[in-house]
């Protein structure tokens, strides 16, 4: 009886093994097809001095509402109608609240709108180290320089453009087009939310939503050294967690073991040695699909089999580097530390602030769960500040996705368009109640360099990748 088993164990093999071989057979890139987008009548200099003008208005977000100067927002909303006077001339604009600003492109049909989003508020510069004044708008080398360049001033800089050249031309976009622009995005506002609120009570489902999120980069996929156009369909979801531990202090000069700043530290190290487990989701499957089409064989062997090998792959990502790590579990940052008021007084409370990106599949309460595990000390208290869990997965089997990612393909015809997990927050995830086909994508084609600088010092855009980004905003509109 032994010897039919052998054989019927090795027949079975063989046919794994051979479909194995016929699915990397068949795991190639899909051919290009359609036209470069059109750059022509797109002022490319006259971009850059526009986002110049606009970075030099510092609408910076603060939580304290104090410290918010609301008359350069004020300002920054009045320059927009003089810098786009056509767009302003044709749409219907609307503000929201404090400043978020709606603006309503009627199209020809009645067909659901799309939605292009971005936001004009950013980050404080304090305590960073700028080569060049933030706020200047210098323009030097072909590059603006200044806080918002990219995040998230570009962004809105590239659609107005792309809407001022085609009202220049007289064209009208065959469905609504509307414009929804967030005033306090970076300190999760409501600018956004008020948006979406606006749309239910007019009873409009958007046909999609485009917001920030991936961009154009190079080398961020192991085994593809070209470019990659990342389009998010979905974002984590963000946790903030206070860790606080006390005790009765005295003075320092006769302390006890074990105090406050040492369970404290103690919780830290438990949290930072037992992270959270990697797994692949489906989002991350996509885009090894599409990415890992253009790599060399015997990784694009592996990739081909992703499925498979989820829990070997996912490990592979989870030692690729930060950003690929971050694609598959839920990870946690220590981001402040405080103990004691003075050099020689023992803390009678020590805590530290966890900031969590909770990865596709888990949740808030799954995550608070995992911590309490971990730390497994009762004496060290656990409060969740603030949490959502992560956001609905968007469409890519229908004509939305289809158009983006044909949109993404004439932009960068060199790069490969996969889908994306974004592991920062937006004001799109407020969208995804209403719409089911919500991406984030900054159309941009930027370095690793450049994208460091985003909430750093020295954040800046190139002329070129400015320009082809409302290229692609306007073959954009001109397809839906």
């Amino acid at each position: 009886m032994r010897r039919p088993l052998v054989l019927a164990g090795a027949a079975a093999a063989a046919a794994a093994a051979g479909a194995t071989a016929r699915r990397v057979s068949r795991f190639r890139p899909a051919e290009a097809s359609g036209a470069p987008v059109d750059l022509s009548g797109l002022d490319a200099d006259g971009a850059a001095a526009r986002l110049a003008e606009l970075i030099r208005i510092p609408t910076v977000s603060y939580r304290d509402r104090a410290q918010i100067d609301e008359a350069a927002f004020a300002e920054y909303r009045a320059r927009l109608a003089e810098l786009y006077p056509r767009t302003h001339a044709t749409l219907e604009r609307e503000q929201l609240g404090d400043g978020a600003l709606l603006y309503r492109w009627r199209g020809t049909t009645d067909e659901p709108p799309l939605v292009l989003m971005a936001h004009y508020d950013v980050v404080p510069v304090e305590g960073q180290a700028w080569s060049r004044d933030p706020f200047s708008g210098l323009i030097e080398d072909g590059v603006v320089h200044g806080r918002g360049a990219i995040d998230d001033k570009g962004s809105m800089v590239a659609i107005l453009e792309a809407v001022e050249a085609l009202v220049t031309e007289g064209c009208t976009p065959r469905r609504d087009v509307w414009l929804s622009f967030g005033n306090d995005e970076e300190v999760t506002g409501v600018g956004a939310q008020l948006a979406v609120a606006a749309f239910t009570e007019r009873g409009i489902t958007p046909w999609a939503v485009l917001d920030e999120g991936g961009a154009v980069v190079t080398g961020m996929f192991p085994g593809v050294p070209g470019q990659i156009a990342v389009v998010g369909l979905a974002e984590k979801g963000s946790l903030n967690v206070e860790l606080v531990t006390t005790d009765p202090g005295g003075h320092a000069a006769s302390p006890l073991p074990g105090g406050a700043p040492a369970r404290l530290a103690k919780a830290i190290l438990a949290v930072d040695a037992q992270p959270f487990p990697a797994r692949l989701n489906d989002v991350v499957l996509g885009m090894v699909d599409a990415a890992g089409r253009h790599a060399p064989g015997p990784l694009r062997a592996v990739f081909a089999n992703a499925r498979a090998l989820g829990p070997v792959l996912a490990t592979v990502l989870s030692r690729a580097g930060r950003e690929a790590n971050a694609l598959v579990r839920t990870t946690v940052a220590v981001t402040r530390l405080e103990g004691s008021k003075a050099s020689n007084v023992l803390a009678t409370r020590a805590s530290a602030h966890l900031n969590i990106r909770i990865a596709l599949g888990e949740t808030v309460q799954s995550t608070v769960d995992r911590l309490r595990q971990v730390i497994g000390d009762e004496s060290v208290e656990l409060r969740v500040l603030t949490g959502n869990d992560p956001s609905p997965v968007s469409r890519t089997d229908n004509d939305a996705w289809a158009l983006v990612a044909a949109a993404a393909q004439a932009a960068y015809p060199d790069a490969v368009v996969a889908p994306y997990l974004m592991v920062q927050a937006s004001d799109s995830r407020h969208f995804s109640q209403i719409c089911d086909s919500v991406y984030r994508f900054m159309p941009f084609d930027v370095t690793r360099e450049e994208l460091a600088a985003l909430h750093a010092a020295d954040e800046r855009i190139s002329i070129a990748a400015l320009h082809r980004g409302a290229g692609f905003v306007r073959h954009l509109i001109r397809s839906i």
